[in-house]
């Protein structure tokens, strides 16, 4: 039985998409922090940790690629997820009479239309799910939790209003990460950061050694190197492994080019869907 850590609380959609992605029959580890999560597997705590990177609407979690540059640590798998947020409360709450809504930020943001025709206040917490439990242990009436509907399965609320994302194409991507490399698939991705040399036209010779060689780049994003400032990284995502032939070769020379190369990992390629 593999051993699976996560951020947030039992019912988070990270634990839905770990289910998505190995099964049933696994063994959950809730962390606090998405830290954690990290340092979980490399305490050898757990086996896989799977972290939310990217949401179709809000863009990608920072926080998880910052993590992904300065742990040593692969992309295993990859997983989409579709979000769907229910609003809950204990047995018995009604709708009119919901006073306070907690949930994370980022679900808070992606229920924005319809959070806005309610009379209630909005408070952020640190999980979806945590939301849900912290009502039920709580007791709170006249309160709601925005979270997935297992959530309120798990801590035994009711739902009181179903699929209250604003956009339905609400998706998010999930990695699972481990100490072990994926083998190669039918389908795969290979992502990586690297920075540039601080002169005009490293970026575009960069990305030539990827054109040439008829690579796909699926993902290409700046995020602040963090070591000086105003100087920057770059995290590239593109359709094959790094054990095919071409592939190799392109690495090879981005190595030479660049100042700074970390394969964060080639996996097999989930469907989007």
């Amino acid at each position: 039985m593999p051993k699976i850590a996560f951020q947030g609380e039992r019912g988070a959609f990270s634990e839905d998409a770990a289910i998505k992605l190995f099964g049933g029959g696994i063994d959950f580890l809730p962390c606090a922090r998405l830290g954690d999560v990290f340092q979980a597997v490399l305490q050898d705590k757990v086996s896989f940790a799977v972290v939310p990177v990217e949401n179709s609407q809000a863009g990608s979690i920072n926080e998880t690629y910052d993590l992904l540059l300065t742990h040593p640590l692969n992309i295993f798998a990859e997983v989409i997820l579709r979000i769907n947020h229910c609003l809950m409360a204990l047995p018995g709450e009604k709708l009119a009479d919901i006073r306070t809504i907690y949930s994370h930020p980022q679900a808070l943001a992606q229920c924005e239309k319809f959070l806005s025709k309610l009379e209630a206040e909005i408070t952020p917490a640190y999980d979806t799910a945590g939301s849900a439990k912290m009502i039920k242990e709580r007791g709170l009436k006249r309160c709601a939790a925005i979270a997935s509907r297992r959530a309120a399965d798990i801590y035994g609320l009711e739902v009181l209003a179903p699929e209250i994302e604003t956009n339905v194409n609400n998706y998010t991507k999930f990695f699972a990460i481990s100490k072990q490399k994926a083998q190669p698939a039918e389908r795969n991705k290979t992502s990586l950061v690297f920075a540039a040399k601080h002169v005009p036209g490293a970026l575009y010779s960069i990305l030539g050694i990827f054109a040439t060689r008829n690579i796909n780049l699926t993902k290409l994003e700046s995020r602040p190197s963090k070591s000086k400032p105003w100087e920057y990284v770059f995290y590239v995502d593109f359709e094959g492994s790094i054990a095919g032939g071409v592939y190799q070769e392109a690495i090879k020379e981005l190595q030479k080019e660049a100042t700074f190369v970390k394969i964060l990992g080639s996996y097999p390629q989930a469907d989007n869907y």
